[in-house]
């Protein structure tokens, strides 16, 4: 029970990896807020936690809307007493193209969704935080935010690199206060995302092929990476990215 009554916020939990996260989180002792543009996908998860005993509540956040952001802080500090943990799992990918094949609307909303969102999520629990005496934050990048560039989309690695620079920036300035921030780069996971990511069936075995350990991701490999980052197990661990990559970055 790493996580005993610990109150932790996983954006993007509908479904999928952040969905994980959660049920976790909540088998391990945490009051889990399941934060998702998606309300009824959040309210299944949340629904699926409680009736295993565990404690969850859904909030629908989109995650590039700064009211949005301020009022599930609010909320929570209101009705929980505070925030002791915030993963910023909330991401969308898109199909590999070259650069000039994507649309600056596809720029966009992958930099607001992958970017942004971290960024206001960051930014509203920090004053929550510094009351409490500290915090963590656990940022879900990627290996495209670190390397690999010629098999990656341009709009996606890009987003996921700045993710990787506000883990820097926010673990650095706020160290002294009890804050820190850290970031999982996952490779390719066998989950929804990866799959409509490299639909094309020669997108995927050249993506693989670039995976030494050639196999796709469990989620659990990922889940466990989250909660160790955002457990007392890495008290002194802040500024760092985890590769949960099966050896890609170093191939």
């Amino acid at each position: 029970m790493r996580f005993s009554d610990k109150r932790v916020i996983v954006t993007g939990a509908a479904n999928g990896l952040g969905a994980a996260i959660a049920r976790q989180f909540a088998a391990e002792g945490s009051i889990v807020a399941i934060a998702d543009i998606d309300e009824k996908g959040a309210a299944a998860t949340a629904a699926a936690i409680v009736e295993v005993g565990g404690r969850a509540t859904a909030y629908r956040l989109d995650v590039t809307d700064p009211q949005g952001w301020d009022d599930l802080v609010r909320s929570l500090s209101k009705n929980c007493g505070g925030i002791d943990i915030l993963v910023n799992n909330a991401a969308i990918a898109s199909g590999l193209v070259r650069i000039e094949d994507r649309t600056p609307q596809d720029w966009d909303r992958s930099m607001a969704i992958n970017a942004k969102g971290p960024f206001l999520g960051t930014r509203a629990v920090l004053p929550v935080f510094r009351a409490n005496g500290g915090g963590t934050i656990v940022n879900v990048s990627s290996v495209a935010g670190l390397g690999q560039s010629q098999i990656m989309d341009p709009a996606y690695a890009c987003s996921k690199a700045a993710l990787t620079m506000l883990t820097h920036i926010t673990a650095a300035q706020h160290a002294a206060e009890g804050v820190r921030c850290n970031s999982v780069h996952p490779g390719p996971v066998d989950s929804k995302l990866a799959r409509s990511a490299y639909a094309q069936p020669s997108a995927f075995d050249k993506r693989i092929s670039r995976v030494p350990a050639g196999r796709l991701a469990q989620v659990f490999e990922v889940v466990n990476a989250v909660l160790y980052l955002a457990s007392d197990d890495s008290s002194y661990i802040t500024g760092a990215g985890l590769p949960v990559d099966g050896g890609a970055l170093v191939q």
